[in-house]
């Protein structure tokens, strides 16, 4: 690698996507694996896969050995330009009410106001009929 770094935009590194023309962009470096594709253990369609985008991450999830990453400076070829590739957006998850965890009690509490009236109800009816009967 020289001094004189070639730098890149996402639009340029984009058009390399082909069996004959495969560039991909990992860490923030641009990397020519034409000549790499039948080599590749893991087929030539995982590095098609990784074109015209930031393949950082699915390199990562990879985790390529130590020789495999001395291996890829034979394929450098540039500099990314970082404004141009968009920014991950992180999960954000939706606004949920406030979980009452003591969920038994307060429906233990809405029975008995439902089911105390109704056997109080109960008991002077029966009462009623009881005394008239007797």
């Amino acid at each position: 690698m020289g001094d004189d770094k070639k730098v890149f935009n996402l639009s340029q590194v984009s058009e390399h996507n082909t069996r004959e023309d495969c560039w991909l962009i990992i860490n923030g470096k641009v990397y020519d694996v034409t000549k790499f594709l039948e080599d590749h253990p893991g087929g030539d369609e995982v590095l098609l896969s990784g074109t015209g985008k930031d393949a950082t991450d699915d390199f990562e999830d990879v985790g390529h050995s130590d020789s495999a990453r001395e291996m890829m400076d034979q394929f450098y070829v540039g500099e990314i330009d970082s404004s141009t590739i968009p920014k991950k957006s992180t999960y954000k998850a939706p606004k949920q009410p406030h979980y009452n965890q003591d969920k038994t009690s307060e429906f233990i509490v809405k029975l008995l106001q439902f089911l105390v009236p109704l056997a109080i109800l109960g008991l002077a009816v029966g009462i009623r009929f009881y005394t008239k009967s007797a």
